[in-house]
């Protein structure tokens, strides 16, 4: 039996919560509540000027959190050719897109899985989640659910049952503008 409906309902209730990803556990929220984003910047002792990162089940749910306007057909072509998978790509961000979730920035970074449970759950959730590792400042992340278990959880409302998708880092980082790497998967 698998709790997606559980976690679904916890974020619609605006609580934080972990779920496996390509590379390691994450914790996230529902990027549209400021008070969602508060529990999971306190849990995590982040300060919000970082900014989070977005992960979606396809690219027609990021769309309302970036200007696709500011980037050339190539630019775009180049961040679709690794999605669904583990490159996050950093994207001018659409009006829309809160400060809580973008922070200093007038970008976001944003990612299509191909984790199948993570997809799943934002289907049902209807739109992207944020997305951090799931630890402590200074701690691994966690790879398991019971090292979330662990470390967090008594903080979290829900975990997403699964396994993530066996990559031992987090996701690559890249710049859509400038193609530049900056964090290696």
């Amino acid at each position: 039996m698998k709790n997606i409906e559980q976690v679904n309902q916890a974020l619609q209730q605006g609580e934080v919560i972990a779920y496996p990803t390509e590379g390691v556990f994450g914790v996230g929220c529902d990027p549209d509540s400021p008070e969602a984003i508060k529990k999971l910047l306190e849990l995590k002792q982040r300060p919000v000027e970082k900014g989070l990162i977005l992960i979606a089940a396809n690219y027609e749910q990021l769309l309302p959190y970036i200007d696709e306007s500011q980037l050339s057909a190539e630019q775009l072509s180049a961040v679709h050719a690794t999605w669904p998978g583990p490159v996050t790509w950093i994207m001018p961000t659409s009006k829309k897109t809160s400060s809580w979730v973008s922070g200093q920035f007038d970008s976001i970074a944003v990612r299509v899985t191909d984790h199948p449970l993570v997809q799943e759950l934002c289907l049902a959730f209807g739109k992207p989640i944020t997305s951090t590792s799931a630890n402590l400042t200074g701690l691994h992340p966690c790879m398991t659910t019971e090292e979330v278990e662990v470390q967090l959880g008594d903080k979290l409302f829900a975990i997403l049952d699964g396994k993530t998708g066996g990559r031992d880092k987090p996701s690559e980082i890249r710049d859509a503008k400038t193609s530049k790497v900056l964090r290696q998967g």
